[in-house]
């Protein structure tokens, strides 16, 4: 079970930020960065707890991402946001991952 932080802290906050810069999924080639989908938070919420408790694997990041959707078409289809986000931007949500884990932790 994954644990959902229920308010925003400042750490959650600077997350989201910088996935929210970074990381954008993709739509028949349009780069929706995560900040503007809205959808930066909610990760940001969902991969904290595993930078907290130094269980950041890839394994893990990418079932929050299935379990995350994403509506399309005025919420007529919902994706998961691992099938929206390229391969090379999952890689690059690790780094970011891991980068904020060796600054703050």
């Amino acid at each position: 079970m994954i644990t959902v932080m229920t308010s925003t802290t400042p750490e959650i906050e600077a997350l989201a930020a910088e996935l929210g810069e970074q990381i954008y999924i993709d739509v028949a080639k349009w780069h929706l960065f995560l900040a503007e989908a809205h959808l930066h938070i909610p990760l940001a919420e969902r991969v904290y707890p595993l930078l907290e408790s130094d269980n950041l694997r890839r394994s893990g990041v990418e079932a929050i991402l299935q379990q995350l959707s994403v509506a399309i078409g005025g919420g007529k289809v919902e994706i998961s946001l691992l099938d929206a986000i390229p391969m090379p931007i999952i890689d690059r949500l690790m780094m970011v991952l891991e980068d904020y884990q060796s600054q703050k932790f």
